[in-house]
C-alpha cells in the first residue's frame, strides 16, 4: 500500500500552570559580561523525551564548546515547568532553556525572558507559524528549536483487510467516519486519540472554532459544539474510543497493540513504535479537513534566555549553532523532531519522506491557545472531559469560556 497525500509543503501538551510564583531576576548564571563569547560556563535546562534527546543535545553543545572555548552543563529536568519556575523565583535561572509553548505568553508578559530572536543571524529563516507562536506584543522573542504537528496514522494491514484502498484515505470528516466504521471490528476500533484539548481542539479548529478572539473568550461557540458533536457521534457509533477505554496509556500504545486502526499523533509516535512495536506497519497522512477547512496544531519549544542575561552574546551564538539546518537535521535523526526553519523542514521532508505529512501541516497549523494564565483553564477543561464527557458540549465549553475570560481579564488589568 502506498498512500501519499500532501499539499504544497514547505514552507507533551503540558496543560499546567506555573508551579511557583515568579519573582524578578536579573540574569543568568554566567561569570562574564553579556558581550563575552568565549570562556563562558553556561547552564542549560531541557525537558528531554529520553536518553536519545539528552545525549544529542549534550553532543551538540560539546561540539559548540570545542569551537568557542565555552562549556555547557545540560540538565535534563524531571519537571521542566516546575524547575524553570523555581530557577526564576530563586533568582538563579539557567542561561538557556526550553521554553514551552503554553508557558511562553506568561513569561513574556511578566518580562522574564529576553526578546533576542530579532538579533539572530538566521532570524528570517524560521517558519512563519512558529515565529508567530513565539511572538509577544509584536516582537519575535525566542527561536523555535523544532516543531511537531499532528497527523493521521493508518495501520496498513488493517486497512487492506477491511478492503479499503487509496481512494478511501480520509480527506474530510465524512470519509474519516466512513473509514473508522469500516475498520472497526470486535477486536479493533477504527480511531483513537487522547481525550484532551490538544487533540479535540484540532476538530474545533477544523470546524472554524477557536477559544480566544482578541481579549474575548469564544470557547462556547456553535463551531466548537459542532466539533464535539461530531466526535461524540463517532463514540456513539462505536468507531472511536479513547486510549483509556482501550486499556492503553496513550493512542500510540493502542495503535501498537492493534487495538486501534487509526490514531492522531505527532512524529514522536515513530520512535515509540519502532522501539516497542517494530512489526506494526503504518503510514501517516495529513489530518482530514473539517467544515471550515484543514487544521492541525503545531507544538514547539523555543530556546529561552532570561532577561538581562550576563551571557547574552555567548548564548545567542549557541542558539544560532543549535538552530542551524545541519544541527537540526542531526536532532531529527536522533530523536525525531522537525527542523524549525523553512530550508531545514524541506530537507527533513526529503530525507524522511514517510513524514512529509507532518511538514505539510505547518502551512495550515495553528498554535494551541496559549494566553497568559490560560494553562489552568485547559487543565480544568481536560478534567471535565473525564467527568462530563462530550454528550453536552455546553457543559464543558461553558466553564472553559468562563475560565479563559477570567484569565484574559486578569492579564488585561
Amino acid at each position: 500500500m502506498n498512500i501519499v497525500r500532501t499539499s504544497q509543503w514547505i514552507a507533551v501538551v503540558a496543560a499546567t500552570g506555573l508551579a511557583v510564583t515568579l519573582s524578578a531576576c536579573s540574569g543568568g548564571g554566567g561569570d562574564g559580561g553579556g558581550g563575552e563569547t568565549s570562556g563562558q560556563e553556561l547552564t542549560m535546562l531541557i525537558g528531554s523525551s529520553g536518553d536519545a534527546e539528552t545525549t544529542a543535545v549534550q553532543t551538540a553543545v560539546d561540539a559548540w564548546g570545542e569551537e568557542t572555548g565555552n562549556t555547557v552543563e545540560v540538565i535534563a529536568a524531571n519537571d521542566l515547568v516546575q524547575q524553570l519556575g523555581q530557577g526564576f523565583s530563586g533568582n538563579n535561572p539557567p542561561d538557556i532553556f526550553y521554553m514551552p509553548w503554553d508557558q511562553f505568553q506568561t513569561y513574556a508578559a511578566q518580562g522574564f525572558i529576553e526578546p533576542y530572536a530579532g538579533d539572530l543571524a538566521n532570524t528570517g529563516e524560521f517558519l512563519p507559524a512558529l515565529q508567530e507562536q513565539f511572538s509577544y506584543d509584536g516582537s519575535f522573542y525566542c527561536a523555535p528549536k523544532d516543531f511537531s504537528t499532528l497527523g493521521l496514522q493508518i495501520d496498513t494491514q488493517a486497512w487492506e483487510a477491511a478492503g479499503l484502498t487509496d481512494a478511501d484515505v480520509p480527506t474530510d470528516w465524512d470519509s474519516l467516519a466512513a473509514a473508522a466504521e469500516a475498520l472497526t471490528d470486535d477486536d479493533t476500533v477504527g480511531l483513537s486519540f487522547g481525550r484532551e484539548y490538544a487533540r479535540l481542539g484540532v476538530f474545533m479548529a477544523q470546524a472554524g472554532g477557536s477559544l480566544v478572539d482578541g481579549d474575548q473568550a469564544v470557547a462556547d461557540s456553535p463551531e466548537n459544539a459542532e466539533a464535539l458533536e461530531f466526535v461524540q457521534g463517532m463514540i456513539d457509533a462505536g468507531t472511536l474510543k479513547f486510549p483509556q477505554d482501550l486499556e492503553a496509556g496513550w493512542a500510540g500504545e493502542a495503535f501498537g497493540l492493534g487495538k486501534a486502526a487509526m490514531v492522531i499523533e505527532g512524529p514522536w509516535i515513530n520512535g515509540a513504535l519502532e522501539n516497542d512495536y517494530p512489526d506494526r506497519e503504518y503510514i501517516t497522512v495529513e489530518l482530514p479537513a473539517g467544515p471550515a477547512g484543514e487544521a492541525t496544531f503545531a507544538f514547539s519549544n523555543c530556546w529561552g534566555m532570561p532577561v538581562g542575561s550576563e551571557t547574552r552574546d555567548a548564548t545567542i551564538d549557541l542558539i544560532e549553532f543549535l538552530t542551524s539546518d545541519e544541527q537540526q537535521i542531526a536532532f531529527a535523526e536522533a530523536f525525531g523532531v522537525i527542523p524549525s526553519t523553512e530550508s531545514g523542514s524541506a530537507a527533513y521532508a526529503e530525507q524522511f519522506p514517510d513524514n512529509a505529512a507532518f511538514v505539510a501541516g505547518v502551512e495550515y497549523a495553528q498554535s494551541p491557545v496559549a494566553i497568559e494564565g490560560g494553562a489552568p483553564a485547559i487543565t480544568d477543561f481536560n478534567a471535565s472531559l473525564e467527568t462530563s464527557g462530550l454528550s453536552d458540549p455546553s457543559a464543558v465549553l461553558g466553564p472553559l469560556q468562563q475560565n479563559l475570560q477570567a484569565a484574559l481579564d486578569e492579564a488585561g488589568d
